[in-house]
């Protein structure tokens, strides 16, 4: 960048931005003979979202990338460049922002996929690692949204202002790129209010099992009720107790708490109660 500044008569607070930044916020600022824009470009691998900023130097013959990590959509401009024999540096930015924002609609496709994923892992077996992923999830999809508001409006400032690197013809294909942006933030809202109901149908869940849980075990302690009165009528200290000496009357005691115990369970599996 040292030897590229005075090459280009680059300013030098967009270069000590470049230099000492890492992590920007998208913007543009526009100086006499140049624009700087920095954007985002998005990567989803392995689960993982990251977030790369791409620094830009528009001028009126010249055009320079700089990035700190490797840029996907750099890689693919390429044949693009050679498809549509670009040869403006204004219809180079385009192709790239072009790019970069198809890009956020693959991610967000995937997001989407996630989410029906994690909704049907809930409703089919709710685990206590699926309250991690919601959160997680929701977190990500906050973040992504608060970098689409910036990146959205430099988008739209290379759209609607009066710009003199930016030929005019090319305006209305900015616009273009702006509708889609707008498009994806409006997609991301929707992400976040389904994060919404996704934890909710997690806690649903969750209250619906302790219920079902509580409902097993009533119906289970309903059951032994009557044995254990029987048991306990039967274990009474006293010698004239109905069948107390007769020889058969244990083998019919437990006979007949069998059948009762028994009799009440079919009654409620019919009810569905177990």
């Amino acid at each position: 960048m040292e030897l590229l500044q005075p090459l280009f008569h680059l300013h030098e607070l967009a270069i000590e931005d470049v230099l000492t930044e890492e992590e920007q916020r998208p913007k543009i600022e526009l100086y006499d003979s140049h624009y700087f824009i920095v954007v985002n470009s998005i990567r989803f691998d392995n689960a993982e979202i990251f977030l790369r900023a791409l620094n830009i130097f528009l001028g009126k013959h010249y055009i320079i990338t700089v990035t700190r990590q490797k840029i996907n959509e750099i890689r693919a401009l390429k044949p693009v460049l050679w498809e549509e024999e670009v040869t403006a540096p204004d219809q180079f930015l385009y192709h790239l922002m072009d790019l970069i924002v198809d890009n956020y609609t693959n991610v967000a496709d995937r997001i989407e996929a996630k989410i029906e994923k994690l909704e049907e892992d809930i409703l089919m077996n709710t685990k206590k690692s699926h309250l991690n992923e919601i959160i997680g999830l929701r977190s990500e999809i906050l973040w992504l949204k608060k970098v689409l508001v910036p990146q959205k409006e430099v988008i739209n400032t290379l759209n609607k202002k009066e710009l003199k690197l930016i030929s005019e013809p090319l305006k209305k294909y900015f616009g273009d790129i702006y509708e889609n942006a707008v498009k994806i933030s409006e997609t991301f809202d929707t992400f976040r209010d389904l994060m919404g109901n996704l934890r909710e149908a997690y806690q649903s869940s969750l209250s619906n099992r302790a219920n079902e849980i509580m409902r097993v075990f009533t119906a289970l302690t309903t059951i032994f009720m009557p044995l254990t009165f029987i048991t306990g009528v039967y274990g009474m200290n006293f010698d004239y107790v109905p069948g107390m000496h007769w020889h058969y009357g244990g083998v019919v005691a437990l006979l007949f708490m069998v059948i009762v115990g028994v009799s009440m369970f079919i009654l409620f599996r019919k009810k569905d109660w177990l």
